[in-house]
């Protein structure tokens, strides 16, 4: 997809209400400092829209990105940075939570896994979690430049097995500075576009008769 148009639309906080949006959403989740906002930013062709740091934990809201007036990036709160209180910890993870639980337009949940680690227990939870809420997530193993090219296959397969992932679940390796795996996580969404169009159709087509 070229993307023409971004704008970060709506912030939501602890007490925020959720906006109830009409377009399709794709979120992304991960630990602190996995690399979401270099992402994010890669898949939306902008060098700093989404806001990285050097501080772990600075992701505290949810951000809904508004890309081409098509659908939104939703920029989940990192998780596990250990110099945020329990008490914070608690109400960032509510908050994921009632997102998973409530949203009407979720379509991809992709979960950000830095390939050069095996997987925390904080991301077999929120993978555990994920799953439990109705969703297939798709990992994305971040910081793929910081390892050489022979580990990849052996570091995939820690994260599967840390994860204890299903069998389907796809793992697609992403580095921020070659944009390697931007084009493969782009056609997954661009596939799910395409098929809600087709059944938009088809519920359209069965309408009229």
């Amino acid at each position: 997809m070229h993307v023409k148009s971004v704008n970060l639309e709506t912030v939501c906080g602890i007490t925020s209400t959720l906006p109830k949006n009409n377009k399709m959403e794709i979120a992304f989740a991960g630990k602190s400092n996995v690399g979401k906002s270099s992402l994010i930013n890669a898949l939306m062709n902008r060098k700093a829209y989404a806001r990285t740091s050097a501080q772990p934990g600075k992701t505290q809201t949810i951000n809904f990105y508004n890309i081409n007036d098509e659908l939104y990036f939703v920029d989940l709160p990192g998780y596990g940075y250990a110099k945020v209180s329990e008490a914070l910890k608690e109400k960032w993870g509510k908050m994921i939570e009632k997102y998973l639980k409530t949203s009407q337009q979720l379509k991809i949940v992709f979960l950000l896994i830095d390939i050069r680690h095996d997987p925390s227990e904080n991301d077999r939870n929120m993978y555990e979690w994920i799953v439990y809420q109705g969703y297939q997530p798709i990992i994305i193993a971040t910081k793929l430049d910081k390892i050489n090219r022979s580990q990849i296959d052996k570091q995939t397969r820690a994260i599967r097995k840390g994860l204890n992932a299903q069998a389907s679940t796809s793992i697609i390796p992403f580095s921020a500075l070659s944009k390697q795996g931007r084009d493969e996580i782009w056609g997954r969404i661009e596939s799910v576009i395409t098929k809600e169009a087709e059944e938009e159709t088809d519920s359209e087509t069965e309408t009229l008769e």
